[in-house]
């Protein structure tokens, strides 16, 4: 058994503009009705075989003045298409965001709702990622967090630091997922999270038992009755298993 992560999930007040947003950002596809999906052009595809989406889901409450701790690394190729993406984004809606970065050779943006990712300087790691490099996990022990995630998805470690774990699908296509570490913990509710999704066949009660028992807790956002289950990790961040597709 193993579970994939299938989706970033990201709260907004207007989920359609925002969606937009990241669609324009990443050369991909808006797909709106409850929520906003953004998946590679083409044809509409769900799961993505290769990319992790985005869902931008609305919600009533707009965005603590927190810094996310789940934040896009946007790949780039050159020095010049670095310079290239930050202006189109800003002229997307992005704005400059200062978290306390200083002098570094990525650019800190944030998206119309506040949310902050990173346009990366040209990097080898990323040449084959996609548009998006990696998805950011905040964490206070990158080794407990590879733990728990390469034991909880079928992704596969690539690297383990104190200051930097990072994971990449069995198969070495997408984005990465990095968790680095940072001080201090979860302050405030996550806008920004991972859904993962059972592979067909598989049994999502019996996943969500085996998460417990690797040190997932359960959590309660008032989501009622719902086919998912909400989960945090044990650093804190939140997540979903979504019904088996």
């Amino acid at each position: 058994m193993a579970l994939r992560p299938v989706m970033v999930n990201i709260k907004a007040l207007d989920h359609a503009a925002v969606g937009r947003f990241w669609a324009e950002a990443l050369g991909w596809t808006a797909t709106s009705a409850q929520t906003t999906y953004v998946g590679p052009p083409g044809e509409f595809v769900w799961p993505d075989p290769v990319f992790v989406g985005i869902d931008v889901v609305a919600v009533p409450e707009p965005r603590t003045p927190v810094k996310n701790r789940v934040h896009l690394d946007l790949a780039t190729t050159s020095a010049a298409h670095q310079e290239d993406l930050v202006a189109r984004l800003r002229a997307l809606g992005a704005t400059p965001a200062d978290v306390g970065q200083g002098d570094v050779p990525w650019t800190v943006l944030a998206d119309p709702e506040g949310n902050e990712f990173c346009v990366l300087e040209p990097r080898e790691r990323y040449r084959d990622t996609g548009p998006i490099a990696a998805v950011v996990v905040d964490c206070v022990d990158p080794r407990a967090m590879a733990r728990f995630w390469g034991a909880a998805t079928d992704w596969t470690v690539q690297e383990v630091t104190d200051e930097l774990a990072a994971l990449r699908s069995a198969q070495g296509v997408g984005s990465y997922l990095e968790f680095l570490r940072v001080p201090g913990g979860r302050s405030v509710p996550d806008r920004v999270h991972l859904d993962l999704l059972p592979y067909p066949g598989d049994d999502q009660a019996a996943e969500v038992a085996r998460l417990r028992a690797l040190g997932a807790a359960d959590l309660d956002l008032g989501q009622g009755d719902v086919p998912w289950t909400c989960l945090t990790d044990p650093d804190g961040h939140e997540f979903c298993v979504l019904a088996p597709h």
